[in-house]
């Protein structure tokens, strides 16, 4: 007796489940984005990274900015130091983020500023300025990339490449031919430490006129430059 054919039946399609394909699709994004930033992080480790998003907008409100990149080798050492006296006077010491400096600020009440050179060198590369909460988290969360991948001299060299030192002047070069007519690798202490007093406020600070403040302030920035290449802090990013 011939045994029966047992049909076969089609399996069921799959149906659509979209929490799953949200889910699935969101790891995938985050890991895109996580390869974009950390690729083009390490890239500029070597390469000059392109003008930053704030250099276009004052580019296209002044009608143009005066820039030109310079290699750290071409800049007066003791701009450097003044920079990270007047900035960041342990930015040998930490891995991006001054815990003490932090903790000062909130006993204070937030009422002055924590930032790194670390954290300001990615807010003006990579970033906008302007207080939000999503420039603070991403801040927060590409500037432990930069710190891994670039050594503590190249941060520095793209930081005073990028800074703002009067409206349309961006760049140590620039600065230092528009404030006091030489190159940036014959600044003096006192014409390093103005421009470094400058920084937190370039639109309403001049370096070659310099008020009664900012003359004790560059006074007091000198100090901290040779203090720190005394006591061994400048030694990171110094040759």
């Amino acid at each position: 007796m011939a045994k029966r054919k047992t049909k076969k039946t089609a399996p069921e399609p799959r149906r659509f489940q979209p929490v799953r394909w949200v889910r699935r699709w969101t790891i995938r994004f985050c890991l895109i984005v996580i390869v974009v930033v950390v690729g083009t992080v390490a890239a500029h480790r070597v390469l000059t990274p392109p003008q930053t998003f704030y250099m276009g907008q004052e580019a296209r409100r002044l009608g143009g900015i005066d820039y030109q990149w310079v290699p750290l080798d071409e800049v007066a050492p003791v701009m450097a130091r003044s920079v990270v006296a007047a900035e960041d006077a342990n930015f040998c010491l930490h891995w991006g983020f001054d815990m003490a400096a932090i903790r000062t600020a909130i006993e204070d009440g937030g009422g002055r500023g924590a930032s790194t050179l670390s954290q300001q060198t990615v807010k003006n590369v990579y970033l906008w300025h302007g207080r939000s909460w999503l420039r603070k988290a991403l801040e927060a969360a590409i500037t432990p990339v930069v710190e891994g991948l670039w050594t503590k001299r190249r941060i520095i060299e793209v930081y005073l490449n990028v800074a703002e030192f009067d409206e349309g002047i961006f760049g140590v070069e620039a600065a230092a031919r528009h404030y006091f007519g030489v190159g940036p690798e014959d600044l003096s202490a006192m014409q390093a430490a103005r421009l470094a007093a400058v920084l937190p406020d370039p639109k309403d600070r001049s370096a070659a006129k310099p008020g009664g403040w900012l003359r004790k302030r560059a006074a007091s920035i000198m100090d901290g430059a040779a203090t720190i290449r005394r006591d061994g802090r400048s030694g990171c990013f110094e040759d």
